[in-house]
Formats: C-alpha cells, structure tokens, sequence
C-alpha cells in the first residue's frame, strides 16, 4: 500500500517541478527591449548609451535567442534553469553568457559579474 502512495507523491512532484519551470520560461518568452543598465566594468560605461538605445532580445519558444547587448547575437540559444533564476544565452559561436535571472509578468532582470540589465516587454 505504501509503495502506489509513493509513487504517486514523486510523480506529482516531478509534475510540480516541471509546471514551474515551464511558466518562468513561457513568462521569458517575448522580445525585450532595454531600458536600464547598471555597467559594473569600465569597458561598459563607453558603450552604455548604444546599448541603452537599441538593445534588446527575443526569446522563442523553441530555445533560440535573437538581438542585441554588447554584441549583435543572430542565431544564438537559451538555458533556463534553477527556477528561472539563471539564464545562460550562447551566441552562434556557442560562447555563454551567464546570468542571474528575475523574470516577471513585464520585467526581465539578468545580472551578470559585468553588468545588470533592466528590459521591459516591447
């Protein structure tokens, strides 16, 4: 009797743990556009109003990623994980960019050693 008991509760669990990750990333899902950014190094700071002007990112349902940050990013992909609490953008070199992540119903927050960014749904 205790073993359907059990096997119930980890399936309901791994249901759980499932839902809540795919609703971060369906929240993710959407272009972005940029609208503060906090440069942590001082490469950053020459760049800042570009970035300021025409960043932004679009998130596909799929795992791919397109726009712009310090560099244009084309063809590159996504990783969501922990929650939705770290995102991991590789562009179509498959060089990563790590992030921490805090994702809303209208805002998008990714934190990084070298910068944190502020985007709000285009």
């Amino acid at each position: 009797m205790k073993k359907p008991n059990l096997l119930f509760f980890g399936v309901l669990l791994i249901t759980l743990l499932m839902v809540s990750c795919n609703n971060k990333r369906n929240d993710l899902v959407n272009t972005w556009k940029i609208t503060d950014l906090e440069a942590k190094t001082p490469h950053l700071d020459s760049v800042k109003n570009e970035i300021l002007a025409n960043g932004n990112l679009t998130f596909t349902k799929d795992g791919h990623v397109t726009g712009l940050l310090e560099t244009e990013i084309n063809d590159g992909t996504y990783a969501l994980t922990q929650k939705g609490t770290n995102l991991v953008i590789k562009d179509e070199t498959g060089t990563p960019y790590p992030f921490e992540s805090t994702i809303t119903e209208d805002k998008l927050i990714l934190d990084s050693k070298e910068m944190k960014i502020t985007f709000t749904k285009k």
